[in-house]
Parts: C-alpha cells; sequence; structure tokens
C-alpha cells in the first residue's frame, strides 16, 4: 500500500475516518472528499508521521462536476489514483410514510449517484492509465435484507450492490476490480445522530442483543475490510459483496 493513491469519499468521519486513517498510516498518499472538514488536521498529522499526504477536497458526491475536479486535483497534487473508495452516504432513519419526496431525493443522490459519480472518474483515470486499480463501495447489510425505517436508503444501497456487480464485469478486462463491503450496526457519528435520543437508546440495545458479538461494529473493523479489497492481497476478487456484521445477517 506504499505509495499508493487512494480517493476516500466521505473520509473525514466515522467509517471513512478509519478508513482514511489506516491507509495514511500504511503509507498510501489519500484525497478525502467530504462536505465537512473537521478531522483534516489530525489526518495530516498521521499522514506526516507515515511519510503519506493528505489532500482534503471540500466536493460534494451528488455534483457530478465536483467529482471530477476532485479526480484531476487529486492527479495533479498526489499522482494517477490506484484505489478509490466510494464511502459517503446520508441517511434519516423514519417510517416511509413519514417521509417526503426531498428526503428520497437527497438520499439517492449521496448513497447511490454519489457512488456512481465517484465510480466514473475513478474508471476514467484508471483505464486510460492502464495499470489497473480497485474500486471499493460501500453499501450496508440494509441493501442486502431491507430494514424498517431506511426504505429508500436500503433501496440505495441495494443499488450500489447490483452497481458494484454490474461494474466489475465491465471493467475486469481493464485489471480493475470492484468490491463492496456492507457494514452492519456501526458505532459512528450518524448512527448518534439517528438513534441520539432515549428512545434511540433503547432501539441501539435491543440491536446489539440481536447481534452474535453482542456489541456494534467499530469502523476500524470496515477499514479493515476495505484495506484488504484494496490491496494485492485480493488481486483475484472482483464483483464480491462482504459484509462486516458482527452476524447480524447471515446472507450467502
Amino acid at each position: 500500500m506504499r505509495g499508493k493513491v487512494a480517493v476516500v469519499t466521505g473520509g473525514s468521519r466515522g467509517i471513512g475516518f478509519a478508513i482514511a486513517q489506516r491507509f495514511l498510516r500504511e503509507g498510501t498518499h489519500v484525497a478525502v472528499a467530504d462536505i465537512h472538514d473537521q478531522t483534516a488536521d489530525h489526518l495530516r498529522l498521521v499522514g506526516q508521521k507515515a511519510g503519506s499526504r493528505l489532500l482534503f477536497l471540500e466536493a460534494d458526491v451528488g455534483r457530478m462536476d465536483q467529482m471530477q475536479e476532485v479526480g484531476k486535483r487529486t492527479v495533479r497534487e498526489l499522482g494517477e489514483i490506484d484505489i478509490w473508495v466510494n464511502n459517503a452516504g446520508w441517511d434519516r432513519i423514519m417510517p416511509f410514510l413519514s417521509t417526503v419526496q426531498e428526503d428520497w431525493a437527497r438520499v439517492v443522490e449521496v448513497n447511490l449517484m454519489g457512488v456512481v459519480h465517484g465510480t466514473r472518474v475513478a474508471l476514467d483515470a484508471m483505464v486510460a492509465r492502464k495499470e489497473g486499480g480497485a474500486v471499493v463501495n460501500i453499501a450496508s447489510d440494509a441493501g442486502r435484507v431491507g430494514s424498517s425505517g431506511e426504505a429508500v436508503y436500503s433501496a440505495a444501497k441495494g443499488g450500489v450492490i447490483a452497481f458494484t456487480k454490474a461494474i466489475a464485469r465491465e471493467v475486469a478486462q481493464h485489471g480493475i476490480r470492484v468490491n463492496c463491503v456492507c457494514p452492519g450496526p456501526t458505532d459512528t457519528p450518524l448512527l448518534a445522530e439517528n438513534f441520539g435520543t432515549e428512545e434511540g437508546s433503547r432501539i441501539i440495545e435491543a440491536i446489539k442483543r440481536g447481534i452474535p458479538f453482542r456489541r456494534l461494529g467499530k469502523p476500524e473493523e470496515i477499514a479493515a475490510a476495505v484495506r484488504f479489497l484494496a490491496s494485492r492481497e485480493a488481486s483475484y476478487i472482483t464483483g464480491q459483496v462482504l459484509s462486516v456484521n458482527g452476524g447480524l445477517n447471515m446472507v450467502g
């Protein structure tokens, strides 16, 4: 991983932060594309200690023009792109009949179209370079089995899973691998925002009881799976969906 160049969308907090930090510690130069920059200084220090560079780019994954700029600046300032991680996500948990059209649009824009935009930018660069590459998409177990209160989010993440498989078939001829990681319930700021009430705390405890390991996942555990799929150790793996969920859902 040392000397490689990776782009991580939504890399300023939660799972994305853990992924960016893992890459930087292993000597990978990282471009973080996010609408938030609260951890940029910390990540920069992590990179300095490991001899890797961080490039923070303020960008909305829902905007193709902004993603194209992320690709251009990454190549210009860090070098050719070896790894692209589509991690950025957003959700608002509530019953479908309580949601409005604006909610649906934003959920699809970030969680599905953000992956489409990022993947297109990554593949344009990788195909032109002719040296292969790896794309890792972060979906969710909600996209595999559905999740109450997350109907449109589940649909968007299911779309990411199908998109991953279709694109993997198309670009294998270029030596590019495309895989997907589906986290289960993970201890992130987004989870805290959605379950920050007393009722939310009770729901989280109920979720934990349904997980064989009796706890939430850690962002670093998701990052470990992403790191594997992005590395040469996964050189013969493409079009696959890996759930990291403590055994909550055991999907064949």
